[in-house]
């Protein structure tokens, strides 16, 4: 009987160790499986902001607005704005240089510090979509207590969603 009792105790450490190495390969393989989707994911990113462009042509100001007029010169198309921004870094009239986040709202609840669009052309194909070869009208709204310097040299920064972004300076 002494024999028989070695024997169950070595089959039940084999299916033991056979049951841990099951549980280990099945977690090896999910980590795996979990990094080739991340691995996957992150070239897509990678693909979209290489297909993506955009150039500032132009802005105009008087001192609270700036019109900044943008291109989008990528194959990607640009459709939801709330998750652009805009940075400007500009000196005020007491020359005092300030940076600031500009987010984007549509309506005009809150009157300052904040950008729109105000037209895309030509846009014939996807209306209120940022088609590729259209250009974009933004209208950005500073604060009125504070606004830029008479003679400043001003830098206005647009980022998009994924990162891309375009700069140019600017005078009032």
């Amino acid at each position: 009987m002494m024999g028989f009792g070695s024997i169950i105790a070595a089959i039940i450490s084999v299916a033991t160790i056979l049951l841990a190495c099951y549980v280990c390969s099945e977690g090896g393989f999910y980590m795996a499986n979990g990094l080739s989707d991340s691995v996957i994911e992150m070239q897509e990113n990678k693909n979209e902001i290489l297909k993506t462009g955009i150039e500032v042509r132009s802005v105009s100001t008087d001192g609270v607005d700036l019109l900044v007029s943008l291109q989008n010169t990528g194959s990607t198309k640009i459709g939801d704005f709330t998750y652009m921004d805009i940075i400007v870094t500009y000196q005020n009239e007491s020359g005092i240089n300030k940076t600031i986040w500009i987010p984007y709202q549509e309506d005009e609840t809150h009157s300052e510090n904040r950008w729109k669009e105000t037209d895309i052309m030509p846009d014939l194909i996807n209306p209120g979509i940022f088609d590729p070869g259209e250009e974009m009208k933004l209208q950005v709204r500073m604060d009125e207590s504070d606004p830029l310097g008479n003679s400043s040299i001003n830098w206005i920064q647009v980022v998009l969603p994924n990162g891309v972004k375009a700069s140019r300076y600017f005078k009032r």
